[in-house]
């Protein structure tokens, strides 16, 4: 092959590996733009994702404190109606004590105990008629002195009856007071629920797009990569090859010189042996000796 044609060939293929190499830098650089890009993008899904964290955060103490103020006031209720039903068991027993017929009662041997003194005062009786109507009248009073110790002690209970059904209505009354703030707890602690459980759907869906962009982010920075590395080895490759060029024109330059310096040294070579000749012709002319 022709160097002329050989030279061309081989500018050619610089010219190729150049375009090459630019080729690869301008991929390179436009992957490492994406890759930016994403990278920005995935840090602020993450930023998003460390916001919804804190609101999470924030939201589940609000729901916890709800639980919390729900479950004391139920604690409230429940021993208020245990204290109630308490109370509604010891009126029961109590009421087993009263007698609805007794005040009847009373007033039935405060009778048989005036007619028979009457009776005493009024007719006219043996010794022992009289004497049987005395023991009658004395079991009559013991009888009716017993049934207003018992009037007395009912009434007693009467009263504490009445006091035991108004504090069973007082405490009911609390009772269904914290049985309300119950459930106003229960149903706001369900809502702070219900947006707590928003959040963690919410954050499940932006750790997915964060991966997402991080997988994407991976893949085009480790493209980025191959194409620098390739550029990198084109690079090496044009760098020998004009090194390469280089030498040979320096080889070249080095044997052009050598072969002008060989020529002008016989051109002087040539210049003085026709010194030398005309020197000689010159000292024959004149009959002298000739040296050489």
């Amino acid at each position: 092959m022709a160097p002329k044609t050989e030279n061309k060939k081989e500018l050619e293929e610089l010219r190729n590996a150049e375009k090459k190499y630019q080729a690869y830098i301008e991929r390179r650089n436009e992957l490492n733009n994406l890759a930016r890009i994403l990278r920005e993008e995935r840090d602020m899904i993450n930023k998003k994702h460390k916001e919804l964290k804190e609101a999470m955060e924030k939201v589940k103490k609000e729901r916890d404190e709800l639980v919390a103020k729900m479950r004391y006031h139920k604690e409230l209720r429940n021993n208020l109606q245990k204290q109630a039903k308490e109370l509604i068991e010891a009126r029961r027993k109590r009421k087993g004590e009263v007698f609805k017929y007794l005040p009847l009662r009373v007033e039935e041997l405060k009778a048989d105990v005036q007619m028979l003194e009457y009776q005493q005062e009024t007719m006219v009786l043996t010794p022992a008629e009289e004497n049987e109507l005395i023991e009658k009248i004395r079991e009559k009073k013991a009888e009716y002195k017993d049934a207003l110790k018992q009037l007395e002690k009912q009434k007693t209970i009467e009263i504490d009856l009445s006091d035991k059904e108004k504090a069973i209505s007082e405490l009911f009354k609390k009772a269904d007071e914290e049985h309300q703030k119950v459930q106003q707890y229960y149903n706001e602690s369900q809502k702070k629920h219900e947006e707590y459980i928003k959040l963690v759907n919410e954050l499940a869906v932006t750790i997915a797009e964060s991966n997402k962009k991080h997988q994407q982010y991976l893949e085009v920075r480790n493209e980025a990569q191959k194409n620098h590395e390739k550029a990198m080895e084109m690079r090496s490759k044009i760098i020998s090859f004009r090194d390469e060029r280089k030498k040979r024109w320096l080889e070249a330059k080095k044997v052009i010189e050598e072969q002008n310096l060989k020529a002008r040294k016989a051109v002087l070579d040539e210049e003085k042996l026709q010194e030398l000749a005309e020197e000689a012709l010159h000292a024959l002319k004149k009959g002298q000796k000739i040296t050489l």
